[in-house]
């Protein structure tokens, strides 16, 4: 898949081991970029990404990120290489702790954009758990494997996974990824409720990332401002607050400041016009 390179009206963090990329109009492009390491996450590298999708969504013209790992694998986790170096020193027995944004700044992320996850190949431990916190997920048929091997090696998914987990797939299928450390396939990550869209991937893995391309250029195409909203009352409904609390928290919030907006307006006359929207960027 041909990807355009950095436009210059942006200028986001510059990290190591990041690519960054922006393959259609509003999409940011993220590619893990530790192939040899299987795009393991080292601990200083946490707190890099969570300042990238701080400025992500900071950045008024870009309205949605897919997130993808180089090579073979979409992400196996924490650097275990680096935490057992660092276990064996006195001085610091287990990894830095990330931000309160979760493992690679996404797996206890609020945010305020939508981040589709573009499963390439294996999603192992931390990186299974930044995918249970992405909005949209992605994945191939066939190389893809998902899990969270963390009991088997003596840690816990603790950075936001659990109790997600358990919202999304219910507590004995939630029971059956954390305690036994299982490997799973993309179909029955679909059929768990996971993966939204599973992808033939098997001549090439560029279709998934295409793909997921493409579902963000379809949500970019939307009033940025309702996709910022909507997104926000499906977070309140997740963490388990109450419908009725979380519709009036939406309604005092976020769907206040864009009511009668130039967004709002522009939906409504377009439609009465008969023809496509044309947005302005968010101010939300």
């Amino acid at each position: 898949m041909s990807v355009s390179m950095q436009p210059s009206q942006y200028q986001p963090p510059d990290i190591k081991d990041v690519l960054l990329t922006f393959p259609t109009k509003h999409v940011m492009l993220v590619t893990l970029n530790r192939p040899s390491r299987l795009n393991a996450i080292p601990s200083w590298l946490h707190d890099q990404l969570h300042k990238l999708f701080k400025w992500f969504d900071s950045e008024p013209s870009l309205r949605c990120a897919v997130l993808t790992g180089a090579g073979k694998t979409f992400c196996a986790g924490a650097d275990l290489k680096e935490w057992k170096k660092r276990s064996d020193t006195p001085e610091s027995s287990t990894p830095e702790r990330w931000n309160t944004s979760g493992f690679g700044g996404l797996s206890n992320r609020l945010g305020k954009k939508p981040i589709i996850a573009a499963v390439n190949g294996p999603c192992i431990g931390g990186g299974m758990e930044m995918l249970i916190n992405c909005d949209l997920v992605v994945a191939g048929r066939h190389r893809p494997r998902f899990g969270l091997p963390e009991v088997r090696r003596g840690v816990v998914a603790s950075a936001g996974a659990l109790p997600r987990l358990i919202r999304t797939v219910g507590k004995q299928r939630a029971g059956e990824l954390a305690l036994l450390g299982r490997m799973y396939n993309s179909e029955q990550m679909k059929d768990w409720g996971l993966v939204n869209f599973v992808i033939d991937d098997e001549k090439s893995s560029e279709g998934v990332v295409a793909e997921a391309v493409r579902l963000a250029a379809e949500i970019a195409d939307n009033s940025p401002d309702s996709v910022i909203t909507s997104r926000e009352g499906l977070r309140l409904g997740w963490e388990a607050i109450g419908p009725v609390f979380a519709t009036e928290i939406l309604g005092k919030g976020l769907f206040g400041r864009m009511d009668g907006g130039e967004n709002m307006k522009e939906g409504l006359r377009s439609f009465g016009e008969r023809r496509k929207a044309v947005w302005t960027d968010s101010k939300l």
